[in-house]
């Protein structure tokens, strides 16, 4: 049997520059996260040999790969070219639709456990990219760049995307004392609502092939740049003041990133402490993360009245890896 973890992320800035509609017009560049909230991804010879047993939040049974309903595993299996005689099951430490990169970590996941399977050495780049050509290329899914990677490598990290869409991983040197800092005073809400990133990420798209939104994503990249040089620096003052900027610029881009109900929590979150936020993820929902460096538990208490729950994290140095091998 073997079993690989692969973190969830949280995006820092410069979100949506990795998707092909802006990177092969602009080039791409973000700030990332990986966090301690995992999927695991177990996969076993099936002792039933001419058939392939795939447990989530369903279970299938099937003669042939090519038959599975799980999109993500059918072409997964296709890709590294296994047909029957195996069981895959996946446990997850958030659902998906949160905006934490649920999938892009599952396939990551599932890749690098199916390659060490076939006893194959596969380096990070590698994975990342094999898992964006699944929900790129093989599902034509209107994602990027950016959940793979961050899955793969693990840390906080910054991201360059060319036009050709290769992607250079550029490690942050935080100080310890900074990254403590940081995960202290990054507080995650989750809001109830889930939603297909898919949706939200379409009509992005859309709206970047149109020159203002061209421009407003051109603003958010820029906004990514300064990030990544905040937190270098260590002046995380600085960084929330930023989750701020970018949370109007990217409320511009498409009104499928916001609503009335979430532009009311920030509004709130403002009034008691945070500096800044955004929507994790594509955006309309999922978590809201918020930036507060003095009077979290005003901000805590303000947040629970809304009914948001608060869920603690930490930053996760290591990518995706097998934990268990024999």
């Amino acid at each position: 049997m073997i079993i690989t973890r692969t973190p969830f992320r949280i995006s820092l800035g410069g979100g949506g520059t990795d998707l092909p509609s802006y990177y092969a017009r602009r080039g791409g560049f973000f700030v990332s996260g990986a966090v301690d909230k995992y999927v695991h991804v177990a996969v076993n010879p099936r002792f039933e040999e001419d058939s392939i047993r795939v447990s989530y939040s369903t279970t299938e049974i099937v003669d042939d790969a090519s038959k599975l309903r799980h999109p993500l595993v059918r072409e997964g299996l296709e890709a590294v070219g296994i047909k029957k005689g195996i069981e895959i099951v996946s446990v997850a430490d958030a659902p998906a639709a949160t905006g934490l990169g649920s999938s892009g970590s599952f396939c990551v996941g599932l890749l690098r456990a199916l390659h060490a399977y076939l006893q194959e050495e596969r380096t990070s780049q590698f994975v990342a990219e094999e898992a964006c050509g699944i929900a790129m290329v093989r599902l034509k899914e209107p994602s990027g760049k950016q959940d793979e990677y961050v899955a793969a490598h693990g840390g906080v990290k910054a991201y360059e995307v060319d036009t050709d869409g290769e992607v250079k991983v550029i490690p942050l040197k935080l100080t310890t004392n900074c990254l403590a800092e940081l995960e202290a005073n990054v507080m995650m809400f989750y809001t109830g609502i889930t939603r297909s990133s898919s949706s939200v990420l379409s009509k992005q798209q859309t709206a970047i092939e149109k020159d203002g939104a061209l421009q407003k994503m051109d603003k958010i990249k820029e906004i990514g740049f300064r990030v990544r040089d905040a937190l270098a620096s260590g002046d995380l003052t600085r960084f929330g003041e930023l989750l701020d900027e970018h949370w109007k610029a990217k409320r511009g881009v498409t009104s499928a990133m916001s609503n009335d109900k979430i532009d009311r929590w920030y509004e709130t979150a403002k009034k008691n402490g945070a500096l800044g936020g955004k929507i994790s993820g594509a955006g309309g929902g999922g978590f809201l993360m918020l930036y507060c460096e003095n009077g979290r538990s005003k901000l805590r208490a303000a947040m629970a009245k809304e009914g948001l729950v608060e869920h603690r994290f930490h930053f996760e140095p290591e990518g995706s890896k097998v934990i268990y091998n024999v």
